[in-house]
């Protein structure tokens, strides 16, 4: 590509994750409010409980709309699919945002909040997906995890815009104005960035594709490549747990095992997830060097020695020591998500690859994902052990470490020639 078009389609790219992001991780830092909003206020945690509960119900709409995001993707092309997974977004979060709490709707408005949360799952299940391949397909051949991590930096990037906006409002606001109304205000912003990422995928270029468009992409992927949707489920696992556990979870959990106040949790959520975004693109750079493997082995291995230490030291209390432990999570992770998108691409036909990765990514992610937080919140009140997510992230890293061992090295591979890979 040339440069310029290079950052056109980063952008374009981009900016949708941006969006999918910056609600789920709104969503997620706002739980106990939303809670508080939306159900009967006899228990505490079985506000936040169904809080939560909500948000994974809106992931395990996620595998449903990558299938069919995917689909469109296959058939239609990739920027047509992401027009309409970034329109699908915006206007929920815009009616979050004004739904009206239980005091006034009653039962009726948890119901509301459900459909709008299962939609907005439907639209983040081809997102994330459809554009990581759209980007790496116009990359060049040495540089494809490269424009993939600077592409997943748009999901970074949403995730700590929602952080630090969360930041913002609960240091400007009192605690009162921000239970009443505060929460509602980053739903409205997020319609904005909607507006600007339709208009700006509208105009970008997609590259003509050389390789057959399948007749039915859902069910030549179901029937023909099982194993292969298997490996890509497991894979996921270490990104979905651990990313869902440490940067969205977490401010909860600070919250409520080490009572940390909710500006100084979500402060150094944000300074996390700025150092994230170079971790994420010097791992992509890296294993477009030296190889997808040895990368995320090294990750996957980090996650499953470091994940005691780093919670020990998050539990400390101190905001030094708790930025401390969630760096470690903030080079495992970073540096996994740095390379999968580009061995997910290069891994699959091109022929079903936006249908296949959004399945394989989708239900993993929409399962482990969407209930992480749910049942990390679960454990620690039902065991009293406030270290029960480390062990959640153990397990899922070793899940994902002997996947990656069922992946060739691809980081060399032509995509047009990837149809053997499966």
């Amino acid at each position: 590509m040339e440069r310029g078009n290079t950052r056109k389609v980063i952008a374009a790219g981009a900016i949708g994750n941006v969006l999918e992001w910056y609600d789920f991780a709104v969503y997620g830092y706002f739980a106990a409010a939303i809670g508080r909003a939306f159900f009967p206020s006899e228990d505490t945690v079985a506000q936040v409980l169904a809080a939560f509960g909500i948000f994974a119900v809106g992931f395990l709409m996620r595998p449903i709309g990558g299938a069919v995001i995917g689909v469109i993707g296959d058939r239609l092309g990739r920027r047509a699919a992401l027009t309409v997974s970034v329109a699908a977004m915006a206007i929920p979060t815009f009616l979050v945002g004004v739904l009206p709490d239980y005091h006034t709707l009653g039962i009726a408005a948890p119901i509301l909040l459900t459909l709008l949360r299962m939609v907005q799952g439907l639209s983040v299940g081809g997102e994330y997906t459809t554009s990581i391949i759209f980007i790496i397909e116009q990359s060049p051949p040495n540089r494809r995890a490269l424009v993939g991590a600077l592409g997943c930096c748009g999901a970074i990037g949403g995730i700590l815009l929602g952080s630090a906006t969360g930041a913002l409002l609960a240091s400007v606001m009192s605690e009162q104005a921000l239970e009443n109304w505060g929460w509602r205000l980053p739903f409205l912003f997020g319609l904005l960035v909607g507006v600007a990422g339709v208009a700006l995928r509208r105009h970008v270029h997609e590259a003509p594709r050389s390789a057959p468009k399948a007749r039915s992409p859902l069910l030549d992927t179901v029937r023909n490549h099982g194993p292969l949707l298997g490996k890509l489920a497991a894979l996921s696992v270490f990104n979905s747990v651990g990313f869902y556990l440490m940067f969205v979870y977490i401010v909860s959990w600070l919250q409520t095992a080490d009572g940390v106040a909710p500006a100084t949790a979500l402060g150094i959520n944000s300074v996390s997830m700025v150092l994230m975004l170079p971790v994420m693109v010097l791992m992509g750079w890296l294993s477009d060097r030296y190889g997808r493997r040895p990368v995320m082995l090294g990750a996957a291995t980090l996650g499953f020695v470091g994940a005691l230490p780093f919670f020990w030291l998050m539990h400390q209390g101190h905001p030094s020591l708790i930025l401390l432990g969630q760096l470690g999570f903030v080079v495992s992770v970073g540096a996994f998500i740095g390379a999968q998108p580009a061995l997910m691409v290069e891994a699959v036909p091109a022929e079903i690859r936006c249908t296949a990765i959004a399945l394989g990514y989708n239900v993993t992610l929409g399962i482990l994902g969407g209930f992480s937080p749910l049942v990390a919140t679960w454990l620690v009140h039902r065991t009293g052990n406030d270290f029960s997510p480390a062990f959640m992230i153990m397990v899922a890293a070793a899940i994902s470490f002997a996947a990656i061992l069922r992946f060739e090295e691809t980081y060399r591979v032509n995509l047009q020639a990837a149809e053997g890979r499966s």
